[in-house]
Parts: C-alpha cells; structure tokens; sequence
C-alpha cells in the first residue's frame, strides 16, 4: 500500500469519536509504520491541526500487543501515471527516429487506471529498441529522475494474438507508444508463479466479468496451456481467486 494513501485513510479514522478497540489498533500501528517511514516530525508536519493531539495520544498508548505485524512490510510508494508519462515524454524527445514501444504488465495497468503499487519497471514486449537500449547515459538519467527502467519480457508469456488487441496510447516525440489489452495481462499473470502477479491478479479481477476471462483462456491461451508448468500455475492462481477449478 502507499504510505501516503494510509494516511489518509488514518486521517478519516481520527475524524470518528467511535473507534472500537481493533480500530484504534490499527490506526495506531499505521501511525507507528509512517512514523518508522517520514520520521516523527515529518509525520506531525503532514498531520492536520485538527487530529494531531488525537494521533499523538495513540502514538504514546500502550495497548499490549501487535495486531497488524506485516504493516510496515507492506508499505510501499505507488507510482503513478503522471510519472510513467513524464518518463515516455523524456524519452521520446531523445529519441530521434521513429520508434515502436509495446509496453504490458504494471506500467499499462497503472497508465489504465486499473492498478495503484509501485514499480520499478517498464516492461517492454520482447525487446527494447535499439535505438533506446543503446543509449546508457539518457537511460541512466531518466532512471535516476523518475526510478524508472526499461526492460522487457518475452511475448510467450501473453496470450496468442495479443498484437491485435494493442491499444493506442500516444505518440510521444518520436515514440508511438501502446498498451498490452489489460485482460491478456491478466491472463497472463494468471500462468506466473511470482507471488507479485498473484496479487495483482487479485487487485484486477473485479474489473473483468468471469465469463470475459473464461472466453479470453479458450481463445487465446492454448499455448500457454500446453505448457505444464504455466498450467499448474493458472490452476492454482485460478483456484485462490475463484475457489473453484481452472476452466477447461
């Protein structure tokens, strides 16, 4: 989760004169993994007036016990569209003959709306053009300004025909830049055994129907299918989201 979205959720929480006991542990511990974070004084800064005595006194409070022990652990910065499409402009400005980019995984779910976790990467269908790839010293800037990189994953790991469902982004300099369909990036998430792509698929699922899924699997996932590894993956990722056996 994103540090700055539980604040604000714990902001909301402080608003209500009711918290139960489970609640107001919870608060104070998301307290506690910001103030591990920001730092005790960042913390009061981004605190409004209002609910900083309230924050405080839970702070300093000494329930007796953990109730949240994997908080901190699950924090990380999201990143957001205006970034990615900050980097593509960058990019595409340096780039200066016409250039393809195919991009899938987080970076298209997130530039869809469809996605809110950090990442690190985009993630280029098959292969970063040459002209991109060779150019270490703007890469290496663009990767310190906006912590981001480009790689690439291989195509097999998508579903058959997935070239014909790209769709447009924009063009960005000299850069045309598309995005995998998000439900082939579900289904192919769904073949991974990355703990990562199981929790995506578990963010994305309610933004397909089942039968949207179960069509896409019968049309264009044969290939994956036939390989048993990526199978025995699908039928247990399938299993956790749905609790009921992988399509035939």
């Amino acid at each position: 989760m994103d540090p700055d979205d539980l604040l604000s959720a714990v902001e909301n929480e402080l608003q209500s004169d009711n918290l139960d006991y489970r609640s107001r542990l919870l608060v104070r511990e998301s307290l506690l993994a910001l103030q591990n974070r920001w730092g005790s004084k960042a913390l009061s800064n981004r605190l409004s007036s209002s609910i900083l005595k309230r924050a405080n006194d839970l702070l300093t409070s000494n329930p007796g016990e953990i109730g949240f022990p994997t908080l901190r652990d699950r924090m990380r910065e999201r990143t957001d569209s205006a970034t990615i499409l900050e980097f593509l402009r960058e990019l595409g400005q340096a780039t200066h003959q016409t250039t393809r980019l195919e991009i899938g995984g987080s970076t298209a779910l997130i530039l869809n709306d469809l996605l809110r976790r950090g990442t690190d990467d985009i993630d280029v269908v098959n292969e970063v053009p040459a002209v991109l790839r060779t150019n270490h010293d703007l890469l290496n800037r663009l990767s310190s300004r906006h912590g981001l990189l480009l790689t690439h994953f291989q195509s097999h790991y998508l579903p058959t025909g997935y070239e014909h469902r790209l769709h447009y982004l924009d063009r960005f300099g000299d850069l045309d830049v598309y995005l995998v369909d998000p439900l082939d990036i579900f289904v192919g998430k769904l073949f991974s055994k990355r703990d990562k792509d199981l929790d995506d698929l578990r963010m994305l699922k309610s933004n397909f129907s089942r039968d949207e899924i179960v069509d896409r699997l019968r049309s264009s996932a044969t290939e994956l299918e036939n390989d048993q590894n990526f199978l025995q993956n699908a039928r247990r990722n399938w299993y956790i989201l749905f609790g009921q056996p992988l399509p035939a």
